[in-house]
Parts: structure tokens; sequence; C-alpha cells
């Protein structure tokens, strides 16, 4: 269950953008393509944002240099 206070995933439809967005022109190879998201979809105005990923909290952190750091 995820908490009030932490955001949600993209949608649907803002997963499906990101996919077109990143699709090469043909259309079988979309299927084995990652799902892709910039980090301003991941972080807003944010400067961190947490991953929940089998019940373990991973932080995702964007430096004052543009970089980004995933700690557990």
């Amino acid at each position: 269950m995820v908490p009030a206070s932490m955001p949600r995933a993209p949608s649907a439809a803002s997963r499906a953008d990101a996919s077109a967005a990143q699709a090469p022109a043909g259309g079988d190879a979309v299927a084995h393509l990652p799902t892709r998201y910039t980090s301003e979809v991941l972080f807003g105005d944010a400067v961190e944002v947490e991953i929940v990923h089998r019940q373990q909290v991973y932080r995702l952190r964007r430096t004052s240099q543009g970089k980004l750091i995933l700690t557990k």
C-alpha cells in the first residue's frame, strides 16, 4: 500500500506517451524496449524521490551538478 504522502507513479497515459516518444519506426521492436521516464516526470519540483522495491525504500536524489544518486 502506498502512503498518501508518497507521489504516485506516472499514469498509464504518461507511460504510453513516453513509450511512443522512444519507439523506433517499425512496430514490433517497441515491445522489447524498456519503459522510459524523464527525470522531470519522476522528480517534478523535488530534489529527492523515494522508490519502494520489495518493501525496501531507495532514495533517488538529483545533485546540484545534475547527476543522479540512488541510495538504500
